[in-house]
């Protein structure tokens, strides 16, 4: 059980580093959407890279931070069953849900999207704007992120759901409305 536990501890870990990482990356795009209304409103000025920036953070925001969304509970959930269920039947309704549901869609989205971000990778794919960003196969690399990490974090969860189930309720998740008060 302490295996589980030191990879779960070590998920957990990855995804809140990444997704507090990834946050500065609002306030860069705030500061760059303002920068672009005040450039084109105030002084007529426009360049196709600079907003091109902002919708590239925004993107790359939210595929790059699904798994510390899922870490915090914050992704939408059903809550039919959930919310007045015991520790054993959140753990139960994650287990299945993560089994059923989570992991199929992003084995789903990493087949279809690997051939798609591989290519624009041979390409060096580029903005097909005129002075648009260049680079744009590292920003098409984000889905393949939010794969990975997302899946590593629905492993954590499946995780956290086995040892609960086999008695362990330290690991279980915490009531809905508590997701704020973080992990261990």
């Amino acid at each position: 059980m302490s295996s589980l536990a030191a990879v779960v501890r070590m998920i957990e870990s990855l995804n809140e580093r990444v997704g507090r990482t990834v946050a500065w990356l609002a306030l860069a795009m705030v500061l760059n959407t303002f920068l672009v209304a005040v450039l084109r409103y105030g002084f007529s000025l426009g360049w196709i890279w600079l907003q091109e920036l902002y919708v590239w953070m925004h993107g790359t925001i939210f595929m790059v931070a699904a798994g510390y969304t899922l870490l915090h509970d914050g992704h939408v959930r059903v809550d039919i069953l959930y919310r007045a269920g015991s520790v054993r039947a959140r753990a139960w309704v994650n287990l299945i849900g993560t089994a059923l549901f989570l992991m199929p869609t992003l084995a789903l989205l990493a087949w279809v999207t690997w051939p798609y971000v591989l290519l624009s990778w041979q390409r060096l794919e580029t903005s097909r704007e005129a002075g648009g960003m260049p680079g744009l196969f590292l920003w098409k690399t984000t889905m393949l992120a939010f794969v990975v990490l997302l899946t590593l974090q629905g492993l954590a969860l499946v995780f956290r759901s086995i040892m609960v189930l086999r008695g362990d309720k330290r690991w279980a998740p915490l009531p809905p409305g508590r997701a704020e008060e973080g992990r261990r």
